[in-house]
């Protein structure tokens, strides 16, 4: 690994003058906007972060105090597989590209801007939220998903930078230009735009919406171009920490109103709010808004791009050497299409043109997993009384703004029934969030920066960050 003053790095960038030049002009345009897009108010506080420092599984990281301007963002790659060939797609079984195929250079750029775009935008979309964190704890893990996003857009970056020339460089300028919500240069992903204007929405942005970045970067991870498959293999290794704060994150609060229950000695949704917890309802219904923006970014359900992707053999599917057929040129997805008269029939759609929705099914799986799990303390606290307050999962045609679920006339309940728009408008704040319970929420929001303390809301941690205790200054003001 090479310790170099401004870039971490393992990808021998002192050899490259040019390509190391190119990065370090970029650096401070970096600074700038993690300056004035990163945590608001927190840029001088000393946070007790982990940092990159090489690939070894045994040893990949060091945990210290640093200010967040101050973290060495680096440039690791996985290390090369020898003989390494292309897994999928029309190339299966020649050797992997090590530069950019031409005939597939605007198709590889897109992938990379795409997710690239992503890292920025959730810093920008959190930036607000270090002013009511529930305790030291989740500050800390706040600031962690915040840098390390800003570290996936430094691998992206220097894929742009290293293969892209002219167009890489100033497409690497633009991932700093775009801005989250922002209605003249919005980011390029719907979900990416979103508010997150509260911990529950964090909470559940990290459980779906980084959950979907799991499942993007394992497909990118077996990419023919050697260089992001083994940027994104490494990515995953960060990804993993972020899902975590959101699973176990709702988990601590379904775990503390089941608590407020227990003490309310009533399953009542007032009962809870009287109490200053959150009603698992509205848990239910922040479920249904996050899980629905987070099935867009797999794009529609028949995708030509998908099937051109998959082609190329620049993106495979999720553990795509678990298959047996790498080719996907015979076999068929069924999947059901609304009609025009606002129903639905069955089809069978050729399966590359499905990749989109053979992903998706594996993230519903494994967001499943995580549901199957907030209903078991649900269980364990409520015993009889459980059956009513346990959380799902909606149907994948709800709530949906891609693919075929969101052409124009066809909406769907949570159970995936069609309905009219008339019947969707009565009863959408039954099932998404409302401007009431919003503002509920936000009323809840009241910062705790003791060590050892926690808002009310929220149960603490089962354990602290590398083996230290909870009431630990993870935080220093």
């Amino acid at each position: 690994m090479e310790q170099m003053d401004k870039i971490p790095n393992n990808v021998n960038l002192s050899s490259d003058r040019r390509l190391q030049r190119a990065l370090e002009q970029w650096m401070p345009n970096y600074l700038a906007w993690w300056r004035q897009m990163g945590p608001d108010g927190f840029q001088e506080h000393e946070v007790y972060l982990r940092t990159a420092v090489s690939v070894d599984p045994d040893g990949w990281a060091h945990f210290d105090y640093v200010k967040m301007p101050e973290y060495r963002w680096g440039i690791f790659l996985a290390p090369p597989e020898p003989g390494r060939t292309i897994g999928f797609g029309d190339h299966v079984g020649q050797p992997v590209w090590q530069e950019v195929p031409g005939e597939y250079r605007n198709m590889l750029r897109r992938i990379i801007v795409t997710q690239g775009d992503t890292e920025p935008a959730s810093v920008e979309q959190q930036r607000m939220l270090g002013h009511t964190a529930p305790s030291l704890y989740d500050l800390r893990n706040l600031f962690q998903v915040n840098v390390e996003e800003g570290r996936h857009l430094w691998a992206m970056v220097y894929l742009l930078h290293s293969y892209f020339g002219k167009d890489g460089r100033e497409e690497a300028e633009a991932l700093l230009e775009r801005r989250s919500g922002d209605p003249d240069r919005p980011r390029i992903l719907g979900a990416f735009n979103q508010p997150v204007e509260n911990w529950l929405d964090f909470f559940m942005f990290t459980m779906f919406t980084d959950r979907d970045g799991k499942f993007q970067l394992y497909a990118l991870s077996e990419s023919g171009f050697d260089p992001l498959s083994r940027t994104c293999k490494f990515m995953l290794t960060e990804e993993a920490h972020h899902m975590f704060v959101g699973e176990t994150g709702i988990a601590r609060v379904v775990e503390r109103t089941c608590q407020l229950m227990q003490q309310a000695r009533s399953t009542d949704e007032e009962a809870v709010r009287r109490l200053g917890g959150i009603p698992l309802p509205m848990v239910q219904r922040y479920i249904n808004l996050w899980f629905s923006l987070s099935e867009d970014l797999f794009g529609g359900e028949i995708s030509s791009n998908a099937a051109d992707f998959f082609a190329a053999g620049l993106k495979g599917r999720y553990k795509e050497g678990t298959y047996q057929d790498h080719v996907a040129l015979e076999g068929t997805y069924r999947m059901e299409v609304p009609t025009a008269e606002g129903g639905l029939r069955t089809e069978e759609v050729p399966l590359r043109t499905a990749m989109n929705e053979v992903l998706r099914d594996q993230y519903i799986e494994d967001c499943q997993r995580a549901v199957d799990k907030w209903n078991r303390i649900i269980e364990r606290s409520l015993g009889a009384a459980a059956a009513e307050q346990l959380l799902r999962l909606p149907h994948r045609r709800f709530h949906r703004h891609i693919g075929l679920y969101a052409m124009p006339g066809h909406h769907f309940d949570p159970e995936g029934r069609p309905i009219d728009a008339a019947t969707f408008a009565r009863k959408r704040d039954q099932w998404l969030p409302s401007q009431s319970d919003r503002a509920y929420i936000q009323s809840l929001m009241t910062p705790v920066y003791g060590r050892g303390q926690i808002a009310n809301w929220l149960a603490p941690p089962a354990r602290g960050i590398q083996g230290r205790p909870f009431d630990f200054e993870y935080v220093r003001r």
